[in-house]
């Protein structure tokens, strides 16, 4: 759902276990949210922006493929 998030947990080495910690995100309601079950509150999004991957820009993270397709 979230690719790009998705690549650079993958290049972090971070699993979907971590970055509920160290953004404070549950973890049972962050897997939801990454397939795409249920939708991320934007105080979510910020901290896994600020906490997690400072260097990269909010709407970087959470670009979804309709956000991709709209831009091709």
């Amino acid at each position: 759902m979230f690719y790009n998030l998705n690549a650079e947990m993958g290049r972090a080495k971070l699993t979907i276990k971590k970055l509920a910690e160290l953004s404070g995100i549950n973890y049972e309601s962050l897997k939801l949210k990454l397939r795409g079950v249920t939708e991320f509150k934007l105080c979510e999004m910020v901290a896994i922006k600020k906490r997690v991957f400072p260097d990269k820009t909010l709407d970087y993270l959470f670009a979804t493929e309709s956000d991709r397709k709209e831009a091709g």
